[in-house]
């Protein structure tokens, strides 16, 4: 089809079929066809129903784009918020310590995750995903917005069990700490649940992060924060709670450093 080739001179790589459906003369199901024989040839993708990828020579062996070259186009099709969040996040800030297996994307609705060809995309949902701070980062077919590290960090404890466990949440911490603006970090905090917090403040204490801690402990002075478990779901059953943090201890952190 000549206006795929048009697409992928001007740099663009996504598309929808009701697009495609305005532009040509021609039945919808004559252009669904016609995408269908591309598809198999290996020219295009689709990660979502009705949400087609153009594929360059270097990206079929994989299957489909890299997400953050599609996932931005994909959010705007679909009318959401998001932003490139835990992991993910991490490894644009340069502390992902080993590379995700899975993009993580969070988003104010839940969704199913994408795999399209070797690529797979986690959503993480977080209701008010559209009110966490952003930054914009360059990609081959434009820009993706990803969590800020303030963010990042916070979203890292509130999410655990997406981050392969505490001891590995501590570890990218450790890497990310020296991009975490103390100020900003309450900030975030403002808009994450109190328990997150707490357990974000013990790690970075742990970490001996102790100019972050120090204003994580004020701010939730102002909070009067219930008890916590540091690991979600875990029992407390004779776990030593720490009293600054009200977090009870029931695992022990040993992050890679």
């Amino acid at each position: 089809m000549k206006i795929i080739d048009e697409f992928a001179a001007q740099g663009r790589f996504c598309f929808s079929f009701a697009e495609m459906v305005k532009r040509l003369d021609a039945s919808p199901v004559a252009i669904k066809s016609a995408l269908n024989r591309l598809k198999k040839k290996g020219v295009l993708a689709l990660p979502y129903q009705e949400f087609y990828v153009i594929l360059p020579p270097e990206h079929r062996a994989r299957g489909c784009l890299p997400p953050q070259q599609f996932i931005p186009d994909l959010m705007e099709y679909l009318g959401e918020a998001y932003y490139v969040g835990l992991l993910s996040a991490a490894e644009f800030h340069g502390a992902a310590h080993h590379r995700p297996q899975v993009f993580q994307v969070v988003v104010a609705k839940a969704r199913r995750p994408i795999e399209c060809g070797q690529v797979r995309v986690e959503f993480v949902f977080r209701k008010n995903a559209a009110s966490i701070p952003t930054e914009p980062r360059n990609t081959t077919a434009g820009t993706v917005k990803i969590s800020t590290p303030e963010a990042t960090a916070i979203d890292l404890v509130g999410y655990v069990r997406r981050c392969a466990g505490l001891d590995n949440v501590a570890t990218v911490l450790a890497e990310l700490s020296e991009k975490i603006d103390v100020g900003r970090l309450v900030e975030v905090a403002q808009h994450s649940p109190i328990a997150w917090v707490q357990r974000l403040g013990y790690l970075l204490e742990l970490l001996e992060e102790h100019d972050k801690a120090d204003l994580l402990a004020d701010y939730l002075k102002t909070c009067h924060p219930m008890p916590t478990p540091l690991e979600p779901g875990t029992s407390i059953k004779g776990a030593k709670k720490n009293s600054r943090w009200q977090v009870f201890i029931n695992t022990d952190v040993e992050p890679e450093l």
